[in-house]
């Protein structure tokens, strides 16, 4: 079965695995901001469902919204300490290109 990419003609995503794992203290701690975030998206549902006023619901949106961000920034980071700099050492600046695209949608 052809492996179907899910991003746009100008990034193509190979659904790779990283080849040196999480921390497991850095695992926990993207999941505990994951668990967070979902517990202010529900928050944020209950706000609408009780007609809370729109100007609270969109201080909420915005709460999220940078802390979606904050999550994406903290994987980069990682990122490009780990994968990128692998990839640099071994000669593959092709990951240069993939980074700076993924840095663009991130901002």
């Amino acid at each position: 079965m052809e492996e179907k990419n899910i991003m746009n003609e100008e990034m193509v995503c190979a659904c790779r695995y990283k080849e040196k794992k999480r921390a497991e203290e850095e695992k926990a701690e993207l999941v505990k901001r994951l668990n967070r975030l979902s517990g202010q998206l529900g928050g944020i549902r209950k706000m609408i469902e009780d007609d809370r006023y729109c100007g609270d619901v969109l201080i909420q949106i915005c709460a999220v919204k940078k802390a979606l961000d904050s999550l994406g920034m903290s994987i980069m980071k990682s990122h490009l300490h780990t994968c990128v700099a692998d990839e640099v050492q071994r000669g593959n600046t092709d990951i240069l290109d993939e980074t700076a695209e993924l840095m663009k949608r991130l901002l």
